[in-house]
């Protein structure tokens, strides 16, 4: 088969439409159209469905298409590894992560890798979504969980938990609850149970709703919570690895708090050798190594 023709069906393929390949091949519909025909008669196949809203691919089409996408991805790591040196890590990582980690944990700490890789470019994918890796929706995935993926190579980075935070200010003002029955004076701020969260997360907000609150503030993310708590609003719901960069947290209640919430590193095994992914997982297991020895000095656990 002709690896040009491959190519275009690839992209006709993955884009449903011979007008929006043309645009990412830069060739106009008619050069397309011409080119999958010829493909098809080279195979004795039909491989697309045509109709009025776009190209559906038919089971032969299905077929041609995974071992296309195989190919793609096979050449992407090739590609990435003729790049990558040892002396000059450079070009774009995707890393997905969860919002709450990714913009309170991540994204502070980034200024570190880019000072020494000044030339990487990194996509972050903050969602909560899980991202399929082995078909290269990301090349590093940090998550609340062990990957399902057999085909990943993972790493647990340490484990955290949903704790109870306020500040200083609002516990001036307006105590500091005793016990679980008194949170009923206070605004619980926090993520509804229904919003896609770490399950064990989900189980503490349930049963602190259960309580008779006055007052409470949903955000559909830790950042929002975290800034409710920062501007005295009330009392959160927060993964504990926030306190080390935010001194003006004070744990209240501390006997409430969720299970092991585990966090996992993972990429695909074909990309074991780039030096891009080595150099952020490099930098993500220092920081946790300097998180870990700030929680060891300062007694917090």
């Amino acid at each position: 088969m002709d690896w040009d023709k491959l190519r275009i069906f690839h992209a006709v393929a993955d884009a449903g439409s011979l007008t929006h390949a043309g645009d990412t091949l830069h060739l106009s519909q008619s050069a397309v159209s011409r080119q999958i025909r010829a493909l098809e008669e080279s195979l004795g196949v039909t491989l697309f469905h045509r109709h009025a809203r776009g190209l559906i691919l038919t089971e032969q089409g299905e077929l041609l298409f995974e071992a296309t996408s195989s190919m793609a991805r096979k050449l992407d790591a090739a590609a990435a590894r003729i790049r990558d040196s040892e002396e000059h890590v450079f070009g774009e990582l995707k890393v997905t992560t969860p919002v709450g980690f990714g913009t309170l944990w991540l994204v502070p700490r980034l200024p570190k890798l880019y000072e020494k890789y000044p030339d990487l470019k990194i996509e972050l994918l903050l969602e909560e979504r899980v991202l399929d890796l082995p078909m290269r929706e990301a090349d590093v995935a940090i998550r609340m969980k062990e990957p399902s993926q057999s085909d990943l190579i993972r790493r647990r980075l340490l484990n955290i938990r949903m704790r109870l935070y306020a500040s200083e200010e609002y516990l001036a003002k307006n105590g500091t609850p005793p016990s679980i029955e008194d949170m009923g004076s206070h605004r619980l701020i926090c993520q509804s149970p229904s919003t896609p969260q770490v399950s064990a997360g989900a189980v503490l907000t349930q049963m602190l709703l259960a309580q008779k609150l006055g007052s409470t503030l949903m955000v559909n993310n830790y950042f929002g919570v975290l800034q409710g708590v920062l501007a005295h609003l009330g009392i959160g719901v927060l993964p504990d690895y926030l306190t080390a960069d935010f001194d003006g947290l004070v744990r209240v209640l501390p006997e409430i708090e969720s299970g092991d919430v585990p966090v996992f590193l993972a990429f695909p095994e074909e990309l074991r050798q780039s030096r891009r992914v080595m150099v952020f997982r490099d930098f993500v297991l220092e920081e946790i190594q300097s998180y870990r020895k700030w929680q060891s000095e300062s007694g917090i656990l």
